[in-house]
């Protein structure tokens, strides 16, 4: 015990190589948003009726991760709310990530969710859906007031409870009297509104906005700005800043990877006692950062998913001639396995969506492609490094009891 003792009072004699680490996390809002002005410019442009408490059009912005999208808004909302408390206005915006377990993955969770956000408690489990909208709404109609609800990861939502809670959201303006609601969802699949219901589509998407991917010179950008914040002066050797983004970029410019990656490294730097983050601390970072996160999904992901991406291991450990892996290849391949774990094998839809899945959490690239009259499919490649593999069909099958 006295050696960890000493050890934690010489860490704290150390200078340390951070200046403000929260200004490296994806979640920090800085005062300034790089190369998202038009994005901000166009969300605020929508947005601003409501500081006159008109009801402003339902928005929707697509993008992959890390493009920026959930940044914007949070910063067009705290300059909204800023004017609204100044003029007194009647404004609530409430923020929801519907990835999140336990507060938005169910229909029913979302309402009690919401009503919490309005001082109206409703127990957790044990009402009809049907009920529970009546006390929420009934709760919120008290007052006069105008209601930006933000929905972020909204298509998380929408693949475990469905779009019905869509349909539902869309027309409690027409039940209530004093409020008006207008919705703000967030996706990071561009294809999200073309698999829901079209009468659920035409009420909800009144404006839409795709957020671009990010280039190497933008990232490198971001960076230097977050750097700024988060490191003391002359922490960071040159080439640092470009191999981050230069990584990052090549991820669909994903800024949210870039910065986890160059805190990653700083952390690493500082527990090696170095006075200085340099490229290989990078290298290092990036195979510790794909590790954990592959790690996570295997662990976290339900059984169908595991047995999925197990398949696509399977097969392409054996495809020596670099054949191209179609969705059809793994779904014969799933269907065995899931005879062996004894489990009922999904359809070969639901197979495909847990696919995009996996491609949305960078595990795996799939490519849509149409094959005409036939319908449209998956092109399949590992995106992690083969070297990862090994370990991660171990962690898998001892998973799955295999």
């Amino acid at each position: 015990m006295a050696k960890i003792g000493g050890f934690f009072r010489e860490y704290l004699k150390k200078q340390p190589l951070f200046k403000n680490k929260k200004a490296l996390q994806a979640s920090y809002t800085p005062d300034e948003i790089p190369h998202r002005e038009e994005q901000m410019n166009h969300v605020a442009a929508v947005l601003a009726p409501a500081l006159r408490l008109d009801k402003p059009s339902n928005l929707f912005l697509y993008g992959k991760t890390g493009t920026g999208k959930t940044l914007v808004v949070k910063h067009v909302v705290a300059q909204m709310l800023e004017i609204a408390e100044e003029k007194k206005l009647p404004l609530s915006i409430v923020y929801l990530n519907c990835k999140m377990k336990r507060v938005a993955d169910t229909e029913y969770r979302l309402i009690v969710q919401l009503a919490r956000e309005f001082g109206k408690e409703i127990p957790a489990t044990g009402l009809p859906t049907d009920e529970v909208y009546k006390l929420f709404l009934n709760h919120l109609d008290n007052k006069e007031r105008l209601i930006i609800l933000v929905l972020d990861e909204i298509d998380q939502l929408v693949r475990k409870a469905g779009d019905e809670f869509l349909y539902n959201l869309t027309r409690i303006n027409t039940e209530l009297k004093n409020v008006e609601i207008s919705l703000l969802g967030i996706s990071n699949d561009l294809m999200f509104l073309d698999n829901i219901d079209p009468r659920v589509k035409s009420s909800l998407s009144e404006e839409e906005l795709v957020f671009p991917p990010y280039n190497a010179l933008q990232i490198q950008d971001i960076l230097r700005c977050r750097s700024e914040e988060g490191f003391f002066e002359n922490i960071v050797a040159g080439g640092v800043i470009e191999k981050c983004a230069a990584y990052a970029a090549r991820e669909h410019g994903d800024a949210r990877r870039a910065l986890e990656l160059l805190r990653v490294s700083g952390e690493l730097a500082e527990r090696k006692n170095k006075q200085i983050v340099e490229i290989d601390d990078i290298d290092e970072a990036e195979d510790k950062i794909e590790k954990d996160k592959v790690f996570d999904v295997v662990t976290t992901q339900p059984k169908q998913s595991q047995i999925a991406l197990l398949s696509i291991f399977d097969i392409t450990e054996k495809n020596t001639n670099h054949q191209p892996i179609f969705t059809g290849d793994v779904y014969e391949v799933y269907k065995e396995t899931c005879m062996k774990v004894k489990l009922k094998p999904l359809t070969q839809r639901r197979v495909s969506d847990i696919i995009a899945e996996l491609d949305m959490l960078g595990i795996i690239n799939a490519k849509v492609i149409s094959k005409g009259r036939y319908g449209r499919t998956r092109d399949i490649t590992l995106a992690i490094p083969p070297s990862a593999v090994p370990n991660i069909r171990v962690n898998l099958k001892e998973a799955l009891n295999l």
